[in-house]
């Protein structure tokens, strides 16, 4: 019988891909677990397995009384008849009795507990084996469409497409094929689930390195990737080898390198960027280096001003506000787009913000303090004023109003 259990534990745990060590102590530990209840720790018991053999016994002492009622006590008349002639009430003696000898229901117990533990193993071992998956794109078939996602084969388990996970107007099919970005393994009472994602900007970057073999030779680096999925995403990109161009590099010939990223990714519009130390520079790349006139930094803050030509200034922005948006989350630059004259009309705005009435051309003291009456402090408030809001104030002609408006309006 302990032959056939061996036998039997041993084909499961091979079946399972377990290791022989651990199988045994697993037979051990769970033999014990079951006889212990019937001993005390004075029976100082211990398992013995030999896989060889296909021999199990349990070793332990049995203490002499004079009348047995527990298997860890032994009665002093068998003691004496059986082990030792000599023994004495107290006494230990050693005994080797094979498993098999154990009522079936210590069996039962110890078998259920073998087998609890080569289940977790088991479970650990594929928990191991999916978690080497994680963060890689893996290829799967849709097999259905549920309330909270895309059910995909991927093989070696079931894996789940969330909603949340999924690029708008992308639609699948029971038999369509698709490659997604694993970013977790979940383990459920029974199995263990993939969660996959097509939004993670971490699916480019894989992308990426599956189609440039520069990146995986760490030529040309991967500096920082943003992403509105479906839409657009920006990659910035850096050389690390003398003679290598990035950008070139990313394109592949003819633009077939970036062409098989956007077709996995349904079309999806790829901005290749080169990364530059210069913040003015790297925002320029990053909007779009022929749109660019100038760059103008805040003196203090994240903030920068671009310039670009009128007839640029649709594509710098991008529909629904998408380049500009990305380039900023690139950059880590909060991003603004004027056309020159915009840009001359916004910096003369807020040098009237930050000016005083008294700074204006034909503004004495007398009819800055008529101004201030009325709630005029700045010059854009006499900007944005109208001539007849001005003569309506006692004190002030319309000359007077008419020449401030003026001096205002220029400057």
């Amino acid at each position: 019988m302990s032959g056939n259990l061996i036998g039997s534990l041993a084909a499961l745990a091979n079946l399972k891909q377990l290791d022989k060590t651990q199988l045994q102590q697993i037979i051990q530990d769970g033999l014990f677990h079951a006889i212990s209840k019937k001993l005390h720790e004075e029976n100082e018991l211990k398992i013995v397995t030999n896989f060889e053999s296909n021999k199990i016994v349990a070793q332990f002492y049995r203490i002499v009384v004079e009348q047995d009622f527990e298997l860890g006590q032994i009665s002093l008349a068998e003691a004496r008849s059986k082990y030792d002639a000599q023994a004495e009430l107290g006494d230990k003696i050693a005994v080797e009795i094979p498993i098999t000898d154990f009522e079936p229901k210590v069996i039962k117990i110890a078998r259920k507990a073998i087998l609890e533990r080569i289940k977790g193993l088991e479970e650990d071992r594929i928990m191991f084996d999916y978690e080497k998956q994680k963060f890689q794109v893996v290829s799967g078939k849709v097999r259905k469409n549920e309330f909270n996602g895309y059910v995909v084969d991927i093989g070696y388990a079931d894996a789940l497409l969330p909603l949340e996970e999924q690029v708008d107007e992308e639609y699948y099919k029971p038999g369509d094929i698709i490659r997604a970005f694993v970013i977790n393994i979940r383990k459920r009472k029974t199995d263990v689930i993939v969660i996959l994602s097509r939004t993670r900007p971490e699916f480019v970057m894989k992308l990426f390195e599956s189609e440039i073999p520069e990146i995986t030779n760490k030529e040309v680096e991967v500096k920082k990737i943003v992403r509105e999925p479906g839409i657009r995403t920006k990659v910035a990109v850096a050389s690390l080898s003398k003679g290598i161009d990035a950008m070139a590099a990313c394109l592949g010939p003819k633009g077939i390198r970036i062409e098989q990223i956007r077709k996995e990714l349904n079309g999806e519009f790829i901005d290749i960027v080169l990364w530059d130390e210069s913040p003015e520079q790297l925002i320029a790349n990053a909007i779009g280096p022929d749109l660019v006139e100038k760059v103008y930094l805040a003196e203090r803050g994240k903030f920068a001003r671009i310039i670009v030509q009128e007839n640029n200034k649709n594509l710098a922005i991008g529909k629904k506000g998408k380049n500009v948006k990305l380039a900023a989350k690139l950059t880590d630059f909060k991003l603004d787009i004027y056309t020159e004259e915009e840009f001359e009309e916004k910096i003369s705005e807020e040098r009237r913000i930050t000016s005083h009435i008294s700074d204006l051309d034909g503004v004495s003291t007398k009819i800055a303090d008529i101004l201030k009456e009325h709630g005029y402090t700045s010059v854009q408030d006499i900007f944005d004023s109208t001539i007849e809001e001005l003569c309506n104030m006692e004190g002030l002609g319309k000359k007077t109003a008419e020449k401030i408006k003026e001096s205002a309006k220029y400057f």
